[in-house]
């Protein structure tokens, strides 16, 4: 068993920057804490770092829907599997901006765009770098996923003034070929050099309730957490229910308690990077929600649909937040 008062005395409460090497024992031995203390070491890695009574909000918009040619086991966009769902052609630059601008005056302060493609083509990420900058132009951070990119595709994004690139691990390295074939691994974490590099912010997280087992969960943490650089937006997604896909014949929905133990653990791992409660959230009571901001959540996605799955309303968030006197732009 690893001592928990050494794994204490090299967090961020000392540590001037955080820690890039972690053992699987060290991330089981924070996981399987008591709860109790688990909680309030999560909580005072986190007061250490952001202010504990804000939390970020996000809205996200699919710009371009469906015929995706990727396999991910998951995923209602994949041209792979009958989902009901219509491809559509990507967006117009005006249409967009209309929705980031009744996005801003609901209360978002960052608007997130994605694309169902396997990488984008030029003359599409013409069009994304002008909404890029229009979106940026209504003071609203900007996040795009688009998929795999190359160096200057990362650089002409960022030279659009793009503020985050989205592109997820999804799942631990052992699970991954189980869930997705098209693309692999290393594909995922080049993508993610390529941002780096240009200056644009990362956000990478996973999904969890796809049929893995905790060890995954573990393994998703310890591969972000490994990173160059942390991800400075960690989104934690509970699989969202989607009709014909292979997931659906794997999928558990995970403990709550488990959850909750998984979020506090990626905020003592990644102290610095936002942690940020994505889809799934219409599963989870408010109850739930509340253990995992207090575990070190500080971010969620606001609307009534995230991509092509439900989200939680507003009023519901605002009430939610209000309640737990959580400051937000919501209030």
């Amino acid at each position: 068993m690893v001592d928990v008062v050494e794994i204490e005395r090299t967090d961020s409460r000392t540590s001037a920057a955080p820690r890039k090497t972690w053992e699987r024992a060290e991330a089981e031995a924070l996981y399987n804490l008591p709860f109790a203390d688990l909680m309030f070491q999560a909580q005072g890695v986190h007061r250490a770092n952001f202010n504990p009574n804000h939390v970020e909000t996000a809205s996200l918009l699919s710009i371009k829907t469906g015929g995706c040619p990727e396999d991910c086991g998951y995923c209602s966009q994949s041209a792979h599997y009958d989902t009901g769902l219509k491809a559509t052609r990507l967006m117009p630059r005006e249409d967009v901006v209309a929705v980031a601008q009744r996005a801003k005056d609901a209360g978002a302060t960052r608007f997130c765009m994605a694309a169902a493609w396997r990488s984008p083509k030029d003359r599409d990420l013409d069009q994304v770098c002008d909404m890029v900058s229009a979106v940026k132009g209504l003071g609203m951070e900007t996040c795009v996923t688009l998929g795999m990119l190359t160096p200057k595709q990362a650089e002409r994004l960022s030279d659009a003034g793009l503020d985050f690139y989205n592109h997820n691990v999804d799942t631990s390295p052992e699970f991954y070929d189980k869930i997705i074939t098209t693309r692999t691994l290393q594909d995922r974490i080049d993508t993610l050099a390529h941002v780096r590099d240009a200056g644009i912010k990362v956000c990478c997280g996973g999904i969890i309730g796809m049929g893995e087992q905790v060890d995954d969960r573990l393994g998703m943490l310890m591969l972000l957490a490994s990173l160059p650089s942390h991800p400075e937006s960690v989104p934690i997604n509970l699989w969202n229910e989607v009709k014909g896909v292979p997931v659906n014949d794997t999928a558990e929905r995970p403990d709550p308690i488990a959850l909750v133990r998984l979020v506090a653990t990626a905020r003592i791992m990644m102290p610095k990077s936002v942690v940020r409660l994505s889809a799934g959230r219409q599963y989870m009571t408010d109850e739930l929600q509340a253990m995992c901001f207090l575990a070190g959540a500080n971010s969620i996605f606001i609307g009534d649909v995230l991509l092509t799955t439900r989200n939680p309303q507003r009023d519901r968030d605002a009430n939610l937040l209000d309640r737990l006197g959580i400051n937000s732009a919501l209030a």
